[in-house]
């Protein structure tokens, strides 16, 4: 089903797509990030399909669980101990959604939710690896919008051993956390802003690397995404943010030449 790739403990290791219309999703998705997306035919799979860009996995789509459950992304962080991750989850205030199980050959994954709401799942690799990332239309960053970020830094540091690094906020904006592993970049963080309807949930979104922020944000909109947040520059680059027509919220990013 896919090739196998040594699992990077405690980072970012996969992103699916649960969507309430897979179809669409894949059509949508292939249309922007040119992704190959193949549908498995095998049925203990649920039609479950890989997305793949120069031969190498990308991405999962697949259909939501219930008929009520929004469509979503959701990122996974590659743990070699699934059953441990998760008693690490529930000692530090987490819950363990869905207790660790395997999909078929290809690893083992559970399901959380951090302290402050927040769902964020766990690969144990086997057979199935992750994703290829730094290039473009892949996966490039995480990042956590949290209702109390107090909460969800010490949480995320407790389980996954991730350091956070807040730098001082540009103008508007909240203090922004980048979590490190051994210095290197995990993923970021900062509280929801104020604005947002109360009853939405904290929530980790998926960025995905582009060659331009600003061509690709035409494209999905063209193809009936709606903006959430137009193409802007930030210290490390350029961004935007939208959500498909399944209503699902994602992140395009282009980081600065070093």
């Amino acid at each position: 089903m896919t090739e196998t790739r040594t699992a990077v403990a405690m980072k970012p290791l996969w992103v699916d797509l649960s969507s309430s219309d897979p179809t669409a999703s894949r059509t949508f998705y292939s249309r922007l990030f040119g992704w190959n997306i193949e549908v498995s035919a095998d049925p203990q799979y649920g039609g479950y399909a890989l997305a793949k860009i120069g031969g190498k996995d990308a991405a999962g789509i697949g259909a939501t669980q219930t008929p009520e459950a929004p469509t979503a992304w959701m990122i996974y962080v590659g743990t070699d101990d699934a059953d441990d991750l998760s008693n690490k989850v529930k000692a530090a205030g987490g819950s363990v959604v869905a207790a660790p199980f395997a999909v078929a050959d290809l690893g083992r994954m559970a399901v959380y939710q951090d302290p402050t709401g927040a769902f964020i799942a766990a690969w144990e690799p086997k057979t199935m690896g992750g994703f290829d990332t730094n290039t473009p239309n892949t996966f490039g960053w995480a990042e956590l919008n949290a209702r109390g970020i107090g909460r969800a830094v010490s949480f995320y540091r407790e389980v996954f051993g991730w350091m956070p690094k807040t730098s001082e906020p540009v103008e508007g904006q909240p203090p922004y956390t980048e979590f490190e592993l051994n210095g290197e970049r995990i993923a970021g963080a900062m509280e929801m802003n104020p604005m947002v309807p109360a009853n939405v949930p904290s929530y980790w979104m998926a960025y995905f690397n582009v060659e331009d922020v600003d061509s690709s944000f035409r494209k999905a909109i063209e193809s009936g995404g709606q903006e959430m947040m137009a193409p802007q520059e930030f210290p490390g680059g350029r961004f935007a943010i939208l959500s498909d027509p399944q209503g699902a919220t994602f992140g395009l990013l282009k980081m600065a030449e070093r």
